[in-house]
Order: structure tokens, then sequence, then C-alpha cells
């Protein structure tokens, strides 16, 4: 008769077990859902800083030249406009040395980012 009390501690300790590893799976997952939603705004931060630095270093161009830039490579090598060409595409396309130029800024994703979705990425 001892013998049947004793199951019933290996089943209870294995029922604490399951409890503590689903417990820890749950933690993991909440984790790992903060670490990428950290990471997205971080991407979003730094899409819209390096859109306001590529118009104020438009604006600065025609403050102080009276035309706008002909290319973004004169941004880059006259107003010191840096930016992670690995990350980031950005079309810039001048329509006259009056007229604002039309820029696009696309962001580019990874091999790691798109696996299974050709859809996304660029």
């Amino acid at each position: 008769m001892n013998r049947f009390g004793k199951k019933k501690n290996v089943f209870k300790h294995l029922n604490k077990m399951k409890l503590s590893i689903l417990a820890f799976l749950l933690l993991l997952l909440c984790f790992l859902y903060g670490v990428q939603s950290v990471s997205d705004t971080t991407s979003e931060k730094q899409e819209e800083s390096l859109r306001n630095a590529v118009y104020r270093s438009i604006v600065q161009c025609y403050a102080v030249e009276g035309t706008y830039p002909s290319s973004l490579t004169y941004l880059e090598e006259h107003y010191g406009l840096t930016y992670d060409t690995d990350r980031f595409f950005i079309d810039y396309q001048p329509i006259g040395s009056n007229i604002m130029p039309d820029v696009t800024i696309l962001v580019k994703h990874s091999q790691a980012d798109t696996k299974g979705d050709l859809t996304n990425g660029f």
C-alpha cells in the first residue's frame, strides 16, 4: 500500500514541473515579444530620422545656394548627409532647380526578415 502513495508524489512532482516549464515558456514568449516591439519601434525612428535629415539637407542647400540639389550624391558630398545604404534605399528625383525634389525612402529587408514572404522587402 505504501507503494501507491509514492506514485502520487511522483505525479504531483511531474505536474509541478510541467507548470514551471509552462510558466517559463510564457515568460520567454513575453520577453521575445517585447524585444521585437522595441526593434520595430527603433527601425521606425531610424527611418523618420533619415527622412528629417534628407529634407533638412535639401532645404539647407536651397537656402544657401538658391537651388535645390541636383542629386543625392551632391547632398552627401557637400552637406554631410550619411545613411546606412545596406538598410535604406533613397529614390531622389530632382524636378527642377527651383522645385522641391521628390524623395522616397524605402527600408530594405534582410533575408532573415523575409523568409517565406516574397512580397516583403526590396
